[in-house]
């Protein structure tokens, strides 16, 4: 199936002549409007408190909802990405930012209402002003501080934190 599959109609022109062009495309027999589905920018968070634990968040939504996380979220439409990674967590846990460094970025594909939507996830080791203002709301569920040596990246509940996670990992030991 074309990725972009579900959609079946020109949004400019209404045509059903809507068709695949490459795997990335779909292209107007009709007026001529092509579209490319370029991946959405996603950023998450390592945060480690003075002991050394690392901050997790609990999902609240599908997909992995109820699995563990990073704080964390999608990039909203004229925001940098280090604008969306202050945003992120601080509607998440309540923590603001005071310092974060780039940790890496990896392609990967977030399903929503049973859709592929490709993503750039791109990951900060990030050091916030005050850890007791810790408060777990938007999407998460719940956060809880994590001992790194009982992080377990099966309980993660999309691929690319779990990647992530196994690189920050191994850098610690």
């Amino acid at each position: 199936m074309h990725v972009l599959e579900k959609f079946r109609y020109c949004p400019v022109c209404g045509s059903k002549h809507f068709e695949p062009q490459d795997e990335k495309s779909k292209k107007c027999e009709n007026c001529g409007f092509e579209y490319y589905l370029n991946p959405s920018a996603s950023v998450a968070a390592f945060i480690l408190n003075d002991e050394g634990e690392l901050l997790t968040v609990r999902r609240k939504h599908s997909p992995g909802k109820g699995m563990l996380d990073l704080p964390g979220g999608f990039a909203d439409i004229g925001e940098t990405i280090h604008e969306a990674l202050v945003r992120e967590v601080k509607e998440e846990t309540n923590l603001e930012i005071s310092k974060a460094i780039y940790f890496g970025t990896v392609p990967n594909k977030y399903t929503y209402s049973s859709f592929d939507v490709p993503t750039l996830d791109t990951f900060f080791v990030c050091e916030v002003t005050d850890p007791g203002a810790l408060k777990a709301s938007d999407d998460a569920t719940e956060a809880l501080w994590l001992k790194l040596q009982d992080v377990h990246t099966e309980e993660f509940g999309l691929r690319s934190i779990r990647w992530a996670l196994n690189e920050f990992l191994e850098e610690r030991r």
